[in-house]
């Protein structure tokens, strides 16, 4: 099917199941309920950019509900996002795309105009710089939760992120810079072992592209490698591929400190979200931004390997959708903007979290159909809660036929829907 006749299919599908997805909306609207949450002792007002992804609107909820002021910021690109429509959001407001000259000065004048109190970032790969230059432009003036420029690249650069965990001690695979193809035609693969190649750059399309790389046949190196536009201008890193169970972790990290913390299984495309307690690797987190005294949103992804021990493969600078964990979590907020407390995780009562859409897709079309409807029955979808129905409506009924509609005005094509972030997957996307 062309992408042309998928965007009309999926229209077509959003207009036929409205009439399904309004029944519990208007049930739930029909007995108003209390946002969840513990009353804070001085009432403040967040910013939270990045309004289009599911991690948003968790936040926007968790401050909501300790009797905070929430202003959800997002780019006029996505205006139609479900969240404006959220109980937990008091002020909404459009800026421009992430990389325009405007966007940090915008995004600051927010911050002083709503009288802000504290900042916090919910960043894409394309806004974590920008999001960090925020804090400068204010000046001391607002709280920041997010770490600062230099750190930002550090972190988002999978190869200084390596050789500076490396230094602390910590266990990361084994790492090459890629600036030239020759590099990986040439290399001295040891026997026995796979490598993989990443670009540096976020790759929104070809990320979970794990082609393997050994030293049998370099022949096929060779013609994969061919087809990347590897440069110093763009360049890769080629990683010692470690098999074994891949974990992501979520943290908020004030002054060296975690403070929230969850750990999940990976999967795939990271739609389904279930804390799993794993000591080595909370260990390892807590080291490595102790070590570098960070105040932020830093989430790690690791793979525990056949010898038993975690080895962290990357880190991303920002929110992680793990957050949804904490949907009935009274101390989030608590947790996010004072300073020493005490850490807090998932509570044994979080239901695992997904997104039903993506889920029922899943139940249709591939195998495993038992377990995905134990799924649906046990977990909960991260966007519907009882007590703010609406963006649950409006992601599946505005916010993704709304950006669909503009793909297919304009001719462009996408690969995938993504409900969690809020956009579709596209070349060149943010």
């Amino acid at each position: 099917m062309t992408s042309a006749g998928r965007s009309l299919a999926v229209l077509v599908g959003s207009l036929v199941t409205a009439p399904l997805d309004l029944v519990p909306v208007l049930a739930a609207l029909a007995r108003p309920r209390t946002a969840p949450g513990s009353p804070a002792a001085q009432r403040r007002t967040v910013v939270i950019n990045g309004g289009k992804m599911t991690k948003a609107l968790q936040l926007a909820r968790s401050f909501h509900g300790a009797g905070h002021r929430v202003v959800l910021v997002e780019s006029a690109k996505y205006r139609y996002t479900a969240h404006r429509f959220s109980r937990a959001v008091d002020v909404f407001h459009t800026v421009p795309e992430a990389s325009e000259p405007g966007y940090a000065r915008a995004i600051a004048d927010i911050v002083l105009s709503e009288r802000a109190d504290v900042f916090v970032p919910v960043s894409s790969p394309a806004s974590s710089v920008p999001d960090a230059e925020v804090g400068r432009l204010l000046d001391g003036r607002c709280d920041v939760v997010h770490v600062d420029p230099a750190t930002v690249r550090m972190l988002d650069d999978k190869v200084q992120f390596s050789e500076v965990a490396e230094s602390l001690g910590l266990r990361v695979p084994e790492s090459h810079l890629v600036t030239d193809r020759r590099q990986v035609e040439d290399f001295d693969f040891p026997d026995g072992r796979t490598y993989i190649l990443k670009r540096i750059a976020y790759n929104p399309v070809g990320r979970m592209d794990l082609t393997p790389l050994t030293g049998r046949d370099r022949a096929a190196n060779a013609a994969f490698v061919s087809r990347l536009d590897i440069s110093d201008e763009d360049p890769w890193i080629m990683q010692e591929f470690v098999t074994g169970q891949e974990y992501c972790t979520h943290s908020t990290v004030r002054n060296g400190r975690v403070q929230v913390y969850g750990c999940c299984e990976s999967s795939a495309f990271q739609i389904n979200y279930a804390m799993v307690d794993k000591p080595e690797i909370r260990s390892w987190v807590e080291h490595f931004v102790g070590e570098l005294g960070l105040t932020g949103q830093v989430s790690f992804d690791f793979i525990e390997a056949a010898d038993g021990h975690a080895y962290a493969i990357e880190c991303n600078p920002r929110t992680h959708s793990a957050i949804t964990m904490f949907h009935d979590h009274p101390d989030v907020a608590a947790a996010y903007l004072d300073d020493g407390h005490p850490v807090i995780t998932p509570l044994p009562s979080a239901r695992p979290t997904y997104w039903i859409y993506h889920e029922i897709w899943r139940l249709l079309t591939q195998p495993g159909r038992l377990a995905r409807a134990r799924t649906i029955a046990t977990g909960k979808d991260a966007v519907f809660t009882r007590w703010d129905p609406l963006p649950y409506f409006m992601l599946h009924h505005l916010h993704m036929p709304s950006l669909i509609w503009s793909n297919l005005r304009a001719g462009r094509s996408w690969s995938r829907i993504d409900f969690n972030i809020g956009k579709l997957v596209e070349a060149g996307g943010d």
